[in-house]
């Protein structure tokens, strides 16, 4: 469906050749930019009014008419957050050809750079066709194209699943995009499906599903050295979500075939740790359920039992996507990993809280809050943390159960991570809120489905992540 990591390839030979040169130039490198240019270039940039401002392209013209150059503006360094992520506008708008990342702000690396051109070229095409002839970046040796690939590769997927409607992403699909998966990799899959479910102690992942006319499933995919530290990675696979009797408004509903996303970010980064052949023992689980609406529906006030033993009163049925990652996250504690890290397209309280743009991360480990969000921001990946309020405990609070399945309108991220924690024991585990999905296009990012957190946390994996000390 994507063929970003295609447009990006190594040079064949010393320099890059006949590849149109890209200047990403910050405003006071201009001036000596432009007098390298000929002089038709040069007055070209100027008449167009180019001084380097942050986003402020011109695509310069040779003798011939054809494109000889083209200027980025990178804006003040002091003001840069966007960084090496503003190359990712130009390869959607770019004529077709070659081009190269000719030079680059001193503060700018040459990867980031050709990464965000990879997630900049993305485009979802299973239901068009498309016409546009992509722009290619070649790039020079002191980038590593394989990493740089399999990052927007990763990106890609995710992408492609989330922007893939319900009706061809439902449960049994997505878990052929499991299977797939493991199957490029050398991967162990397995699945609990249906009435197995119960057979086998999912009981809350079964009854989100049980009314769908696709059975929900648990997907596992192993993976990896069994001697490395052992990485569980947790995604809620929600393919559509109706809010179940609780039912949704139609504004509600429109997005709702993202509601895999967690699942889609889960498979990201199990993708980017096998593709690099990190050394770790991968263990990725998917809660797989449509949350539909039948005679057979869970319901409002009904109690749920659980993996763990806990009781659930369930006070709405659209906060669902806690219930099945209750039954993944006590599955994955029971093999004892470092650490499990869990993706959500969770709450709407996070959206109002940081945007769509920044994901809450929950850790049950204070030491995982300043390296994870170092290298996120480090790779314009960024998260924020919040706390496990532990007080908020009482708003899930229930008189005829263990606890309630959600707590109402203050705080509703921290209750619902809040009640993701009672499944993981004590486990150092971290929860990602995630949206999944970009209003509107910007640099690298373009309109529809999105992956967040996935590269900066593959950055802190594989700088030795999983060797922090994690007691409490």
């Amino acid at each position: 469906m994507s063929h970003s990591t295609t447009l990006i390839r190594p040079s064949e030979r010393d320099g890059t050749g006949a590849a149109i040169a890209v200047h990403v130039l910050r405003p006071d490198a201009v001036q000596g930019a432009l007098q390298s240019l000929s002089d038709l270039q040069s007055g070209y940039a100027e008449a167009r009014g180019f001084a380097g401002e942050a986003g402020q392209t011109v695509v310069l013209p040779g003798e011939d008419g054809a494109v000889a150059a083209v200027l980025l503006g990178a804006g003040a360094k002091d003001s840069d957050l966007e960084r090496e992520m503003r190359v990712g506008q130009l390869p959607g708008g770019l004529p077709a050809g070659e081009y190269t990342l000719a030079s680059l702000p001193d503060d700018f690396s040459a990867r980031l750079a050709t990464i965000a051109w990879g997630m900049g070229s993305y485009r979802f095409t299973r239901y068009l066709k498309d016409a546009r002839e992509p722009a290619l970046l070649v790039v020079g040796e002191e980038v590593d194209v394989v990493g740089a690939r399999a990052a927007v590769a990763a990106t890609a997927l995710g992408r492609d699943l989330i922007n893939t409607p319900a009706g061809d992403m439902g449960p049994v699909a997505l878990a052929k995009a499991a299977r797939d998966l493991a199957q490029e990799h050398g991967a162990e899959y397995s699945a609990v499906v249906g009435e197995e479910l119960l057979e086998q102690n999912y009981p809350m992942i079964h009854a989100v599903g049980r009314a769908a006319h696709e059975a929900p499933r648990l997907v596992e995919l192993e993976w990896g050295d069994p001697d490395h530290p052992r990485l569980a990675v947790i995604g809620k696979g929600i393919t559509f979500d109706t809010g179940g009797v609780n039912m949704k408004g139609a504004s509600g509903a429109r997005l709702m075939k993202k509601d895999m996303g967690g699942a889609a970010h889960a498979l990201a980064l199990s993708h980017m740790i096998m593709a690099a052949k990190l050394p770790i023992r991968l263990h990725c689980l998917l809660a797989i359920a449509e949350n539909a609406v039948s005679a057979n529906a869970y319901r409002p006030g009904d109690i749920l039992d659980s993996r763990t033993g806990l009781t659930v009163e369930i006070d709405n049925t659209d906060a669902e996507g806690r219930l099945v990652l209750g039954d993944a996250l006590c599955k994955a504690s029971e093999s004892k990993p470092a650490l499990m890290i869990d993706f959500a397209t969770l709450t709407g309280a996070a959206r109002v809280a940081l945007g769509p743009q920044l994901p809450p991360f929950f850790t049950n480990r204070d030491a995982l809050h300043e390296p994870v969000s170092e290298h996120c921001m480090k790779e314009l990946d960024p998260v924020w943390p919040m706390p496990l309020w532990q007080p908020y405990h009482a708003m899930l609070r229930s008189p005829i159960a263990d606890m309630k399945n959600a707590g109402g309108r203050f705080a509703g991220a921290v209750t619902a991570a809040l009640f993701l924690e009672r499944f993981v024991a004590d486990t150092p585990w971290m929860h990602f809120d995630v949206y999944g999905w970009n209003p509107s296009a910007r640099a690298g990012h373009p309109k529809g489905a999105d992956v967040y957190a996935v590269r900066g946390l593959f950055s802190w994996l594989a700088a030795g992540g999983l060797n922090t000390r994690l007691e409490r």
